[in-house]
């Protein structure tokens, strides 16, 4: 799960229109897969740290729970309906939000194309 993440972190710093949509965004997020946990920390934009969990002293804006055969599926060149998108594993009831939400929605798409980075032949 680490490589994928750091792949999210370098292929991040490879599209500058992501940082375009999060430079406003600067909060810690959790990503917690199968028990696993990782604490993303974005600043503007970048995500600058990845902190392996758990921690009870790192603060987190809002977390995304979820398990990882969930999180392969989403991460398909091209998913299957409701493997799609962050919110389609919630409803779908194999993943949750956790925290301020609100913060989430503020900073949606650029959060949603952040997690679609590691699609395996993405085209961009």
């Amino acid at each position: 799960m680490l490589n994928q993440i750091v792949h999210m972190q370098a292929e991040l710093r490879r599209r500058p229109h992501l940082a375009h949509l999060g430079r406003l965004f600067s909060e810690t997020v959790l990503l917690k897969v199968d028990g696993e946990e990782f604490y993303l920390t974005f600043e503007k934009g970048d995500l600058v740290a990845i902190l392996p969990g758990p921690s009870r002293r790192t603060p987190y804006r809002f977390g995304f729970v979820t398990d990882g055969e969930a999180l392969k599926r989403f991460w398909e060149p091209l998913p299957a309906p409701g493997f799609h998108d962050l919110f389609g594993l919630v409803k779908m009831d194999r993943a949750r939000i956790e925290g301020d939400i609100l913060s989430l929605v503020k900073n949606l798409r650029f959060f949603k194309e952040v997690m679609a980075l590691p699609r395996a032949g993405e085209a961009r």
